[in-house]
């Protein structure tokens, strides 16, 4: 069969990790869609010799907070064609939607609903406003700590219950739930959210109650409560960043969700190839007395994104939360550079089997801490971070594929498509399409070397792009052109859960 189309990628290899299909072959894209995989012996308005280059589906990112032109742009070259704010989310999400469609999206976005934020309502902490970064939000209350610290009433509960619920009916991927920013939370409202996730169908993305190495309240503790929890409502818990939350108990907690995964619970989980978490300064948990002690890190390993301050105790770290609560820290929970134990606790959590990737990708501020809105490309020299804002997919593929060979590519690839579609797509039958390369499947394609495909961002410059990524299409539009940004590409179009 001959015929003419938009594009044809000729003599890539071409893999597709759900089928397995792994073929040096050609591929045909008309208008937004595959049109063809095999041998084409039709014509394009552009034809693209992929010769020795890597032919995937895009990759979808669960986790990522940046949400911005600056963000997609970076993510691009890490080869993501969809982003989406899941762990905290957004309220109200239809005015989120409203916001986003008025930028010019360079990815494919989407939110879950924001049971944080319902909570804080409920609490009077705050005004639900979708013009307010979802960041910003999760910083915001600082004043009066109660919606963190205490439990909700009945009244409470009823109403974060309805601010979540009309999240999920404006078309939220599930459900945000951060517990780890309100421990206080009790057993009570978790079951009434998951009753409600269960009852639509739909995830939670759970950051865990607990950071702690030791009884009571330790990190184990909190995936025993989740995974009970899945137990008992029915609801799909899929447990955020499992590298960072389990600090030393890693191993156990892994052992844990393996079990329950075992038993048929609906408990999935996620990682990034960093040994270094990002998060707003305000977070309760680093104000929590016994900090050093529980967590086993002191307060010198926490450092202010913006200016690169390293805390010298609670008391500089509360000083800083009352001047400035929405700025960001990175904490450096696990040195993988120079303690080999650390290395094998982060790959356990990484290479975990059926787990995916994704990146918990900060935004991009400013040198006073505010948030970055703007179109410069390449980005501004003073904006920071944190390099898995830039290179999570790209680090993880460099350091697991070609360089320490601890799975195969297609396996790898899995973790970047596959697995995390199937997360969500039960809830957003749309993402089913991009997670896949299959004829009639949309174009949401990332073509690399893998030979050249590194993370290039670091601790000291983390806003330089990846490289390897020769092109990156979403809906069949470059992004990413012979490694060139196209920086008037905005092809991004809203994912939102499907009513069933």
């Amino acid at each position: 069969m001959t015929g003419t189309y938009d594009i044809i990628l000729r003599n890539g290899r071409v893999m597709d990790p759900e089928t397995g299909f792994d073929a040096v072959c050609d591929l045909a894209i008309s208008g937004d869609r595959i049109a063809k995989i095999g041998s084409i012996e039709g014509t394009a308005a552009r034809e693209i010799d992929a010769t020795g280059l890597i032919v995937a589906p895009g990759f979808l990112d669960l986790h990522a907070h940046g949400q911005s032109v600056a963000a997609d742009r970076m993510q691009a070259f890490d080869g993501v064609t969809t982003t989406l704010e899941l762990e905290v989310g957004a309220l109200p999400v239809a005015g989120w939607y409203e916001r986003q469609a008025k930028i010019p999206r360079a990815l494919n976005y989407g939110t879950a609903a924001a049971w944080i934020f319902g909570r804080k309502a409920a609490f009077g902490a705050i005004e639900l406003d979708a013009d307010v970064h979802p960041i910003d939000q999760m910083g915001a209350g600082s004043e009066d700590m109660r919606w963190s610290t205490e439990a909700a009433d009945a009244d409470q509960t009823a109403q974060i219950v309805a601010h979540v619920r009309r999240g999920l009916d404006e078309g939220a991927i599930g459900i945000g739930l951060p517990n780890g920013y309100a421990p206080g939370a009790g057993v009570k409202e978790m079951a009434d959210i998951c009753d409600l996730a269960f009852e639509y169908g739909t995830p939670t993305f759970t950051h865990i109650a607990y950071l702690s190495n030791i009884d009571p309240q330790s990190s184990v503790d909190s995936y025993v409560r989740l995974i009970g929890l899945a137990g008992a409502t029915g609801a799909h818990m899929h447990i955020c960043h499992l590298n960072s939350t389990s600090l030393m108990d890693i191993e156990r907690v892994v052992e844990l969700v393996a079990k329950a995964q075992e038993q048929g619970l609906p408990v999935t989980t996620e990682a990034y190839p960093y040994g270094t978490g990002a998060t707003v300064v305000s977070a309760g948990f680093f104000m929590d007395p016994d900090f050093t002690k529980r967590t086993g890190s002191d307060y010198s390993n926490i450092e202010l994104i913006h200016n690169h301050h390293r805390f010298t105790g609670r008391e500089d770290m509360r000083a800083a939360r009352e001047s400035a609560p929405t700025d960001l820290v990175m904490w450096h929970f696990l040195d993988v550079d120079a303690n080999d134990e650390h290395r094998r606790l982060l790959d356990l959590s990484v290479t975990y089997p059926g787990g995916s990737i994704a990146s918990d990708a900060m935004p991009w501020i400013d040198e006073d801490g505010r948030i970055y809105e703007g179109l410069d490309w390449p980005l501004p020299e003073q904006l920071s971070a944190h390099p898995r804002s830039s290179g999570t997919f790209t680090r993880f593929l460099r350091e697991h594929v070609r360089e320490r060979g601890t799975m195969p590519l297609m396996d790898a690839l899995a973790k970047c498509t596959i697995l995390p579609g199937k997360v969500i797509e039960g809830c957003a039958p749309q993402i089913a399409s991009k997670v896949r390369l299959q004829e009639g499947c949309d174009a949401d394609i990332v073509v690399f070397d893998i030979d050249t495909l590194t993370d290039k961002a670091d601790f000291t410059a983390m806003n330089r792009p990846s490289e390897g990524v020769r092109h990156l299409m979403v809906g069949g539009e470059f992004v990413i052109s012979d490694g060139v940004l196209n920086t008037k590409a905005a092809p991004g179009r809203p994912v939102r859960r499907t009513a069933q």
